[in-house]
């Protein structure tokens, strides 16, 4: 019989903690073994029960959620799914440390309620699979002049769990003047525009959500809307962005697979693809299609992958020209833009 994966919620509100108790416990994969009221009630019920998952709040009294992350992390290392409210603040929660966050719906909402519980249960079961990563990712002396760097191709990059942590960590150490970069990380709507400026305060690069008809240029790096595919086009010499409302490919909008196979198409060798940390296959036919029309192509190891499933997909398929810890992809990338 499969065990049954043991979670901690932790949450002030009682209402919230039955609405989720009840919720993923209806899951028989799934076993609440535990609720809190706060995170030093947390604290002694990890110490008691030592869940497999952690469900945490973020607003909450005498320590919020991510000051409670920052401090749990280093001692007992825990997948944590943040369940927050609609804000930046789950950033903050993912560089502290979290796997994955969920918003919090409206109680009044049945189907609002229903569909949180439903993404929450898919959440718990990617997060009892996936690795706790350090949050401080080891810096590396950048190799390539970038003088050197050939700025007329295009960088695509694709992630899901623990990608927005990956693509900063890759961005933060790539110099200002480098190809233009299109990235499809799965994330819901208006989070994509926050994860966008986040990068854009935070990095050397421009940093913005797509829209229809911007162009691809160096030093700019463009995420795909949370509810839209995003795809490159090739104008005369240059190469635009077109973002669509469409089906869930590979059960997501936006897809890797959408922008990778575009990129293919429209760029052949003229390209550079980096697959990184994320659950199932996404990606990996996409990065195959540019990797057969010339394009180089990148994969996220497994060690440094919080979960190792789209990157490890794409190297079985031969995809993966060359696969590298994430600390060294920055370098990577630059030297195979010489």
């Amino acid at each position: 019989m499969k065990k049954k994966i043991n979670v901690l919620i932790i949450d002030d509100s009682l209402i919230f903690r039955e609405v989720i108790s009840r919720g993923i416990g209806s899951d028989y994969e799934i076993n609440v073994i535990a609720k809190a009221v706060d995170p030093f009630d947390a604290r002694d019920k990890i110490l008691e029960f030592q869940p497999d998952v952690v469900t945490c709040d973020v607003e909450m009294p005498k320590m919020n959620g991510i000051e409670f992350i920052k401090r749990l992390m280093p001692q007992y290392p825990l997948p944590i799914i943040v369940v927050s409210s609609l804000s930046d603040a789950v950033f903050d929660a993912m560089n502290a440390g979290a796997v994955d966050f969920v918003t919090k719906p409206n109680v009044q909402s049945p189907d609002g309620v229903e569909n949180f519980i439903n993404q929450l249960i898919y959440k718990i079961k990617i997060a009892a699979k996936s690795k706790v990563i350090s949050t401080s990712t080891e810096e590396t002396t950048l190799v390539a002049k970038e003088s050197f760097l050939n700025t007329k191709k295009i960088i695509a990059i694709g992630a899901s769990t623990g990608g927005t942590e990956a693509i900063y960590n890759v961005l933060k150490q790539l110099p200002a003047k480098i190809p233009g970069i299109v990235i499809v990380q799965h994330i819901p709507p208006v989070f994509s525009k926050m994860f966008a400026d986040r990068l854009n305060a935070q990095t050397v690069f421009d940093v913005k959500e797509a829209e229809n008809g911007d162009y691809i240029e160096p030093g700019k790096v463009f995420i795909a809307p949370g509810d839209q595919h995003m795809c490159v086009r090739k104008i005369g010499d240059r190469y635009k962005i077109e973002v669509f409302h469409g089906d869930r490919v590979n059960g997501h909008c936006p897809s890797v697979d959408v922008l990778f196979e575009s990129v293919a198409k429209e760029c052949k060798d003229n390209a550079l693809g980096v697959i990184l940390t994320g659950m199932g296959y996404d990606g990996a036919k996409g990065l195959l299609s540019m990797k057969r029309k010339g394009a180089k192509t990148i994969g996220q190891d497994e060690t440094s992958s919080v979960v190792y499933g789209m990157p490890k997909v794409a190297f079985e398929v031969g995809a993966v020209e060359k696969q590298a810890p994430l600390e060294k992809i920055p370098n990577l990338i630059l030297s195979m833009l010489k």
